[in-house]
């Protein structure tokens, strides 16, 4: 289970029932923090940093997506050349890094779109790139009735992706009907640390 807090104008909220949920239900999830969340939630995100259920993960400094060429994904302009590469990683990197006392291992960008250089540039700074596997929420778009039918058909092995920053979303509500249900049919959950050997 991953979640991205992306940030930024309509944004920057965060949706408490969903980390309610994950607490009630003892489910580990691997957290995607956004510098721009970080800045508007500061309270929260050390919540979130000192819950052992959460592994917290970078997920960029303005939510660009990774491109040396400024590609753009969703209409969101990217990254252009090897240093805004550099400085949307790592800006955010050094911030988790103080924020939970330990150098994050995952990186997922803006749009979770990253090229083949950018993609190479963060394995060099030691960062293991992340998409995922299964989209449940089409960036907390989706009614709740869509969320918990995309998140129920999970199976081993894949990585959710959802967010945790839109309040007002279906995400919240179609996550708490598939997350039990899943559970239910004897599906376990975990960080992406956990799953994936170093």
């Amino acid at each position: 289970m991953t979640l991205d807090f992306c940030g930024g104008a309509g944004g920057a909220g965060a949706d408490s029932t969903i980390i309610d949920l994950l607490r009630r239900l003892q489910i580990p999830a691997t957290l995607f923090l956004n510098g721009r969340w970080i800045t508007a939630n500061p309270t929260l995100a050390q919540d979130l940093a000192a819950d052992a259920l959460f592994e917290i993960a970078n997920h960029g400094t303005n939510h660009y997506p990774l491109s040396v060429s400024g590609a753009a994904a969703y209409g969101i302009s990217g990254t252009e050349g090897a240093g805004s590469v550099y400085d949307e990683i790592m800006i955010n990197n050094a911030r988790l890094t103080e924020l939970t006392g330990a150098r994050p291992r995952f990186f997922r960008p803006g749009t979770a779109y990253l090229d083949d250089v950018a993609a190479a540039i963060c394995v060099a700074l030691d960062l293991t790139p992340t998409g995922f596997s299964l989209n449940a929420d089409a960036g907390a778009t989706y009614p709740a009735v869509t969320v918990a039918a995309e998140t129920a058909v999970a199976v081993p092995g894949n990585i959710i992706i959802a967010h945790g920053n839109h309040p007002a979303s279906g995400t919240g509500p179609g996550l708490a009907r598939a997350l039990p249900y899943l559970l239910a049919e004897g599906r376990t959950f975990t960080t992406l640390s956990a799953a994936i050997a170093p």
